[in-house]
């Protein structure tokens, strides 16, 4: 054990940064520094999280430890089931404080306000290091808000296009003629559709198998299913997973990026948003791997790029602008707990049933069906947006703080008043049957808003326009909408109420 004065930075390593050429280890000097990472109970516990999503961050945790090892750097880790483990950041920082006594702290800034705002709260704070893991930083994202005060994405996306020159020809414009090409990439997969390539497995080593063994003991209680797990738990299974998805499945994905399909969870979905997100990979050697294919349409080249150097950029400049305040938005006003059937799948909406189950199964759902199935239902029966990102934190495996609240509270749910999106992301059950082929296995009809067959996407929709009418009639996005609202007669939405009202009581 190194004695008092021997070592030189204690350095803090929290679950979504494992990446070993971060600033945390900017002059890292083995002989006198140590690396802290922590297993602590407070975070597999303060929200219910699915066994998968504790599985992935505890074995990635323990790969990254032994990968930082072999690199000759000192790891201090400290196992969930260590006895002697406080179960908390705070308590286990000073603990490694008091056996290591380091001259200064380092920590990498948080993905999370809530663990920033604890490692700002201690005796002796730690110095906070910027995190270039992004294309974007904070400071940079705040002066881009300073010349757009109300910033929407496309604004941000082609700032960012300029500035890194991505899918930019040398006279400074957009290669193809056009800075997105979203209206190709709605296509759906009809009755019969492509072939879908499966994805590489990713098979449990010793010791993914024995933080499996950990998490059903330990956590036999929480929600989601531990069966077939394969997420990549180490560097080189994401890049594994990045070649194979850039040979596989890049060249259908910008067509079929919003189209669903009844027992396809993953589609032509890249599902590298877990290793992105964890720092196992990094936003800048995705968006060249993707470039390196010659085979793949522009329209899937960009669509795949807006999401990376576009969405994902812009959702965290949002988060850190507006944290804490942001989480607390609700401007809809609405109320309802989040529906017991969405930790089950245990519904005879088979859109909802088939997301949930895949949710419940692989701690995942692609974009499609966080969006305008799983977030649409929420969103229309008027559930507290905390609370929807509180489950998407729950269940889903890839799911940090500063992704989920702006996707959710902002983009899925409207709870930020138009700060993400410019109006709602609302749709009736139509939009699910144009999209997908769930509709023809389901006992609702999307065509119909009120009776016995009424599809519940579709009821709640007419009743969700009718109810927020005065917020958004004017919203010249939505003016179609509401001219076919208006078509409606008194008596029918009188009908279309009660109906909404039934459902409202038989979910919650």
């Amino acid at each position: 054990m190194r004695t008092a004065g021997e070592v030189r930075n204690l350095v803090i390593v929290l679950g979504d940064q494992l990446d070993a050429d971060s600033a945390a280890f900017d002059d890292f000097d083995s002989a006198r520094d140590v690396v802290l990472q922590m297993e602590v109970t407070e975070e597999a516990s303060y929200i219910p999280q699915h066994k998968k999503r504790i599985a992935y961050f505890l074995a990635s945790m323990r790969h990254f430890r032994d990968e930082l090892g072999a690199r000759g750097r000192r790891v201090h880790y400290v196992s969930i089931d260590d006895p002697a483990n406080t179960g908390r950041f705070e308590t286990e920082i000073a603990r490694a404080r008091q056996l290591f006594n380091p001259e200064r702290t380092i920590a990498l800034e948080p993905g999370d306000w809530r663990v920033l705002d604890k490692l700002r709260r201690l005796d002796q704070s730690p110095e906070i290091r910027s995190d270039r893991h992004f294309m974007c930083s904070r400071d940079e994202f705040s002066t881009f808000s300073e010349r757009h005060p109300r910033p929407i994405l496309e604004t941000f996306y082609r700032a960012m296009r300029r500035k890194t020159g991505i899918l930019m020809d040398r006279d400074g414009h957009p290669i193809g003629g056009a800075w997105n090409f979203d209206a190709e990439n709605r296509k759906s997969f009809g009755r019969a559709g492509p072939r879908i390539p499966p994805r590489p497995e990713c098979p449990p080593d010793a010791i993914t198998k024995e933080v499996l063994r950990l998490v059903a003991r330990r956590f036999a209680d929480s929600p989601g299913k531990l069966d077939g797990f394969d997420l990549p738990v180490t560097r080189a299974e994401a890049l594994a997973q990045l070649d194979d998805f850039v040979a596989e499945r890049l060249p259908l994905f910008g067509t079929y990026q919003d189209a669903m399909r009844s027992g396809e969870p993953f589609l032509f979905h890249s599902v590298l948003s877990g290793p992105l997100n964890l720092h196992q990979l990094h936003p800048r050697e995705v968006i060249e791997a993707v470039l390196k294919n010659r085979t793949a349409p522009l329209n899937a080249l960009e669509g795949f790029v807006r999401q990376i150097v576009g969405w994902r950029e812009f959702v965290r400049g949002i988060y850190w602008q507006r944290m804490p305040q942001y989480a607390e938005s609700n401007a809809l006003d609405a109320g309802l707990p989040m529906p017991r059937f969405y930790w089950t799948g245990e519904t005879e909406m088979r859109c909802l049933a088939e997301a949930i189950g895949h949710t419940v199964d692989h701690a995942y759902a692609h974009h499609i069906e966080r969006l305008m199935v799983l977030g649409l239902f929420a969103m229309l029966l008027g559930v507290r947006p905390y609370d929807v990102h509180g489950w998407h934190m729950s269940m889903f495996w890839d799911a940090v703080d500063w992704v989920s609240l702006p996707n959710t509270l902002g983009m899925s749910q409207h709870g930020d008043g138009g700060v993400v999106g410019t109006k709602p992301y609302a749709a009736s059950g139509n939009y699910i049957n144009r999209m997908s082929d769930h509709c023809r296995h389901c006992r609702y009809d999307p065509k119909q808003s009120v009776g016995e067959d009424a599809c519940p996407f579709t009821t709640l929709y007419w009743d969700f326009l009718d109810k927020h009418r005065k917020r958004f009639a004017a919203n010249g996005r939505m003016k179609n909408q509401y001219a076919n609202l208006s078509r409606k007669d008194n008596d029918e939405l009188r009908a279309i109420r009660r109906q909404a009202a039934a459902i409202t009581e038989s979910v919650t």
